[in-house]
C-alpha cells in the first residue's frame, strides 16, 4: 500500500509538472525544435530582451498586476475586517457567500459580463471607446477580491479578541489597535493574498480578452496572438522566467508566513509568561 500510494503521489506531480519541464527545457534548446534537443544555448533569452511588443506586453502586465493587486488587498482587507467585526450572523453568512460566488463563477460569464457592463456605462456616458487599461484594471481588481477576503478573513477569526481589547482599554484608539496589534496579526494572510492576486492578475486571459482593446495587450493576450502562427521558443524563454519569479515569491510568502507564526507564538508564550506572573 505504501508503494502504490507513493507511486500514484509521484504520477499526479508528474502530470501536473511535466509540462512546465518541456518548457523550461526547451527554452535553452539551441535549434528551437521540439522534436530533438541539439545542445544547451541562450540564444532563445537573448531574442527575447530584442523582441519589443512581447516586453511591452510584459511590462503591462506588470503594471495591470500590481495595481490590481495592491487595490484588491486594500479593499479586500478592509472587507474582511468589516465582516469578522459584524456583529449581525445574518449578515456575516450573506456576505461570505457574496464573496465566494465570483470565485466559483466561470472566467467566461464573469468576463463576457463585465464587457456588457463597460460597453452599457459606454453606450449610457456616449463614449465610443472605453475598453482599455482602466476597464482591465477595474476587472483584475474585482476578481481577485474575493481571493484576499478568503486569506485574511480566517486571520481575523482565529486572533484573539482580548488583545484588542486590552490596547483599547490601555488608550489606543480603534485606529491605533488596528495598526499595531491586528495588522501585525493578520500580515501574513495579507501578503498570502496580495501574492495570490499578483498571480492571478499575471496570468489571466479569459476575462482580458473581453475587456481589453487593441491599445492595451497583456502578455496572455500576446501569446494568445502568437498561437495563431507559429509560437515563437522566445515565449518559452519568456515562460520560464515567468516560472522562476511566481516560484520565487511563493517560496518568500511561505518563509514570510511560517516566520510570522512563529514571531506570534513568541508574542503569546511571553504574553503567556507575563500573566501568570
Amino acid at each position: 500500500m505504501k508503494f502504490l500510494s507513493k507511486f500514484y503521489i509521484g504520477l499526479i506531480f508528474l502530470i501536473l509538472y511535466a509540462p512546465i519541464l518541456v518548457v523550461i527545457i526547451f527554452s535553452f534548446n539551441s535549434s528551437g525544435s521540439l522534436s530533438h534537443f541539439s545542445g544547451f544555448s541562450l540564444y532563445w533569452y537573448r531574442e527575447l530582451f530584442r523582441d519589443g511588443e512581447a516586453l511591452k506586453a510584459l511590462k503591462n502586465s506588470l503594471i495591470l498586476a500590481v495595481l490590481s493587486s495592491c487595490i484588491a488587498t486594500l479593499v479586500g482587507t478592509l472587507a474582511a475586517f468589516a465582516i469578522a467585526r459584524s456583529k449581525n450572523k445574518y449578515y456575516k453568512r450573506a456576505a461570505e457567500s457574496v464573496s465566494n460566488i465570483p470565485m466559483m463563477n466561470p472566467d467566461i460569464v464573469t468576463g463576457v459580463s463585465m464587457m456588457l457592463l463597460f460597453v452599457g456605462v459606454a453606450t449610457i456616458l456616449g463614449v465610443t471607446d472605453m475598453l482599455g487599461f482602466w476597464t482591465m484594471l477595474i476587472a483584475h481588481t474585482t476578481f481577485n477580491l474575493p481571493y484576499v477576503i478568503l486569506q485574511v478573513l480566517p486571520k481575523f477569526r482565529s486572533m484573539d479578541k482580548s488583545l484588542t481589547e486590552a490596547a483599547l482599554d490601555l488608550g489606543c484608539t480603534p485606529a491605533q489597535t488596528f495598526v499595531r496589534v491586528e495588522l501585525p496579526y493578520i500580515l501574513p494572510g495579507v501578503i498570502s493574498g496580495l501574492m495570490m492576486s499578483f498571480t492571478l492578475s499575471l496570468d489571466d486571459f479569459v476575462i482580458s480578452h473581453f475587456v481589453s482593446s487593441p491599445d492595451f495587450k497583456t502578455l496572455p493576450l500576446y501569446i494568445y496572438n502568437q498561437t495563431a502562427h507559429e509560437v515563437k521558443f522566445s515565449m518559452y524563454a519568456l515562460c520560464t522566467l515567468i516560472i522562476v519569479v511566481i516560484l520565487v515569491l511563493l517560496i518568500a510568502v511561505n518563509v514570510a508566513g511560517s516566520a510570522g507564526e512563529k514571531n506570534q507564538r513568541k508574542k503569546d508564550k511571553k504574553a503567556l509568561g507575563v500573566s501568570k506572573s
